[in-house]
């Protein structure tokens, strides 16, 4: 039995028929081939699947993509799209806070919820808003420093 959704994602309306069982980072992934939300653990440990739904961080893992239903998404592609990094990307390759990449979209996500309810983070405070994001290539400290950046630029 399909249902039919109408979602906004990165300024684009989006209508489907989908299962409705989808996982929104399958709808986001495989329906529309945004492949910048990545699957880490499919048990919403790790925070790759980060999206902003309706301006909130989510992990995408745990959202039906029918819960998005006349819902607004923005991803990892949707923050540069002229190819112009936003002001917390940026920070993140000034100050290499990411690696492989595999964990960025979570941490920028997670970076811009927290930037967006302080403008100026201690370090203690970064590490406890990342603390639903894991890393596997790093010890955390640029990204930590890829964060302070950001907010010292102005970012959200």
């Amino acid at each position: 039995m399909a249902l039919s959704v109408s979602i906004t994602v990165n300024g684009r309306r989006c209508d489907r028929d989908i299962e409705p069982r989808l996982l929104l980072v399958h709808f986001l992934r495989d329906t529309l081939g945004l492949t910048g939300t990545k699957i880490g653990c499919d048990t919403s440990q790790c925070g790759a699947c980060m999206v902003q739904l309706d301006g909130v961080a989510v992990k995408s893992c745990t959202c039906l993509a029918a819960q998005a239903d006349g819902s607004s998404i923005t991803t990892i592609e949707g923050l540069a799209p002229d190819g112009k990094l936003d002001p917390i990307q940026e920070a993140f390759w000034e100050k290499h806070g990411l690696q492989c990449g595999f964990c960025t979209p979570g941490m920028i996500f997670t970076t811009r919820a927290l930037l967006e309810g302080n403008s100026n983070p201690s370090a203690e405070q970064i590490r406890h808003a990342l603390e639903g994001n894991m890393c596997r290539c790093t010890g955390y400290q640029n990204i930590v420093r890829s964060v302070q950046a950001a907010a010292a630029a102005g970012g959200r």
